[in-house]
């Protein structure tokens, strides 16, 4: 075999792993780093439901901030419009002051639709269905450090549905299997991805990353 034949297959070859390298990744649908972003009122592709969210920057990295009042239950939705196979997450930051805790989450499917939520003061990681409570687990949440949060949800079969959700600090490796899982039998709403904020500690909460990708 001559010179150019052996390029011409490793060549053949390289594009093969690189196909399915790109093919193995989640379509990404929505992604904000805010690097990119001006720092004061947020950019008009988000919708504030209610709550005084801004861009802000510390040390160089640009996120929302929620304040720390008045102490309530706030959201704003991001990214496209949809309804399953999908997963969204985020980064979000919350401190406690003495015994009170921040609680935040990140949804699909609208304002009514489900959220997966980090509840400090119960320890404990929780999937919700606009005001409904469905399933919660034990989670140990870290004070001011980054949580990320991932809520997918998956078809899985006629009429059926399945949520996943993870959580993680920053300095913990990011869980490979969801922490809390749980089937739906309703056809979800269309909707867009949401993130939520309740200061009840008075501090204020960071967000970052915010993300919408196909389900895996």
């Amino acid at each position: 075999m001559n010179t150019d034949s052996k390029q011409f297959l490793l060549l053949v070859a390289a594009l093969s792993m690189v196909t399915f390298g790109q093919a193995a990744e989640p379509k990404a649908l929505y992604a904000n780093t805010f690097d990119m972003v001006t720092v004061g009122p947020l950019p008009e592709e988000f919708l504030v439901i209610d709550g005084a969210f801004a861009v802000k920057e510390d040390g160089g990295n640009k996120f929302i901030e929620l304040p720390g009042a008045p102490l309530d239950t706030f959201r704003l939705l991001y990214g496209p419009t949809t309804n399953f196979n999908v997963a969204a997450s985020a980064k979000i930051l919350g401190t406690a002051k003495g015994r009170r805790f921040p609680t935040f989450a990140v949804g699909l499917n609208g304002v009514g639709g489900y959220r997966l939520q980090v509840s400090p003061a119960k320890k404990m990681l929780e999937l919700y269905k606009g005001d409904d409570l469905l399933k919660g687990v034990a989670y140990e949440w870290k004070s001011g450090e980054w949580t990320q949060l991932r809520l997918e949800m998956k078809k899985a079969g006629e009429g059926k549905f399945v949520l996943q959700g993870t959580a993680s600090a920053k300095s913990e490796t990011e869980p490979k299997e969801p922490q809390l899982t749980f089937e739906a039998n309703a056809t979800p709403s269309n909707g867009r991805p949401s993130v939520w904020g309740s200061p009840y500690s008075g501090t204020p909460i960071w967000f970052d990353d915010l993300s919408l990708s196909v389900s895996k």
